[in-house]
């Protein structure tokens, strides 16, 4: 998931730095430009494991080019400005997040203010796949517009809380738990919000009901790893089934999911090292709930008093 917050920031006002700088970060390639005024370009950016976030400037000329994300899985939001597909359907809205197209895409860029999420695509198809519990599966994207403008609003939602409560932090995102955990809620709404075969997923086999000790193994393994970088991937291995058949498994008998489990036991911790923490020493709700990845302070709040009954500063200053 990657050692550390990488930041960078590069501004330019040499058109030829710049065309360099937009094929690196963009693929943006076969770059025209036409000259409307003094040229600027500014990019900024934030990265953290496979995915990256970034903030392009783009003032004083139009530029027509071509764009291919192969490799990556980028998703667009213009802030100000103008990015359209010329001489055919346009692919960019103007507001609200978009997927840029996988396959070479002429675009034309106009006084551009755009924000980007970039994530790694092989790291995006094997989450797919693991979710899934099949090997092969092949993801491909279909379209480039939310499915609908409830989960836009869910993507948009979970990159500003990426953005304001986390990637600023750099205690916070030292944690390789809190990286993992945000690398893998990130793609978790980017296959749920984007059209894909993700959301078609394979046909759901037969399980066949697995025996008492793979969920034993199963959850001696969360228990045993609740500070580390774990998800459904590493669990299902410690039982020795593929993901689909521990979640039956975790179904059928604990009545929920692995995940569900192990954040169940992650609040557990977080209650015991609030009942033993003395606050007179700068102990904060906020640091011990970090340290059990628990970074989304409204959601975390809410899930502790359904759990305990009460706030966790409650428990804190007891």
């Amino acid at each position: 998931m990657g050692d550390s917050v990488q930041r960078a920031v590069f501004t330019t006002l040499d058109p030829v730095r710049a065309q360099a700088k937009l094929d690196e970060v963009y693929a943006l390639r076969d770059v025209r430009w036409i000259r409307s005024g003094a040229f600027s370009m500014s990019l900024s950016s934030t990265g953290a494991g496979p995915a990256s976030f970034g903030r392009l400037r783009l003032g004083g000329s139009s530029v027509l080019g071509t764009t291919e994300c192969a490799e990556v899985v980028r998703i667009g939001h213009v802030l100000d400005g103008e990015l359209s597909s010329p001489g055919g359907p346009d692919r960019f809205p103007r507001r609200g997040p978009f997927l840029f197209p996988q396959s070479p895409c002429t675009s034309y860029w106009a006084d551009l203010d755009l924000f980007s999420v970039s994530v790694d695509g092989a790291a995006v198809a094997e989450q797919a796949g693991q979710l899934l519990g099949a090997d092969s599966f092949r993801l491909q994207f279909t379209g480039t517009r939310p499915v609908s403008p409830a989960m836009a609003r869910y993507w948009s939602s979970s990159v500003a809380h990426l953005q304001r409560n986390l990637l600023p932090n750099a205690q916070v995102m030292s944690s390789p738990l809190v990286r993992g955990e945000m690398t893998r809620s990130l793609i978790t709404a980017l296959l749920h919000t984007f059209p894909n075969t993700f959301l078609q997923g394979p046909p759901v086999p037969d399980v066949p009901a697995p025996r008492p000790a793979a969920l034993r193994r199963a959850v001696s393994f969360i228990d045993a790893n609740l500070s580390e970088d774990i998800g459904l991937p590493e669990i299902a291995a410690a039982a020795r089934l593929n993901p689909r058949g521990v979640q039956a498994a975790f179904r059928r008998e604990l009545h929920t999911t692995p995940i569900a489990y192990l954040r169940s036991a992650r609040l557990e911790a977080v209650h015991r090292d609030l009942l033993a923490a003395d606050p007179t020493t700068g102990t904060t709700v906020e640091a011990v709930a970090a340290r059990w990845g628990f970074t989304h302070r409204g959601r975390f709040a809410a899930a502790y008093r359904d759990r305990f009954g009460q706030a966790p500063s409650t428990t804190l200053h007891a």
